[in-house]
């Protein structure tokens, strides 16, 4: 079983930065994929982005593409979530969760955060 804890949600204004981390511990060996999801009130769960490693490889929500960045550190323990440019439509409960496959379904993903909210304000 891994474990994951979301950390750096928060309240920001429209076209502000923020950037989430999720740790994981636990069986770090079960996974090679890492993944961020969101879930806006009312809403489904959506894919945001996830990254894989050896050899690296990164994929976005279409909605997303060119704000935001996934990024991890080499102990593959950590994985970030840098957004720029945040709107409204952003606001949401932020996941991070982890897969044995590289994909953007949320039901290839095993292990899941509690969440971070982070709400855009205009």
């Amino acid at each position: 079983q891994v474990q994951l804890v979301e950390s750096g949600g928060g309240l920001v204004q429209v076209g502000d930065s923020l950037r989430l981390s999720c740790e994981a511990s636990g069986r770090l060996f079960s996974y090679n994929t890492l993944g961020w999801f969101r879930q806006a009130p009312g809403k489904d769960r959506e894919f945001v982005a996830s990254i894989r490693w050896n050899p690296d490889r990164t994929i976005y929500a279409d909605s997303v593409k060119g704000r935001f960045t996934i990024s991890r550190t080499n102990a593959k323990n950590t994985v970030y979530l840098q957004m720029n440019m945040l709107n409204l439509e952003d606001t949401a409960v932020y996941y991070c969760a982890s897969s044995r496959r590289f994909s953007a379904s949320a039901r290839d993903y095993d292990s899941w955060g509690q969440g971070t909210q982070v709400t855009v304000s205009s």
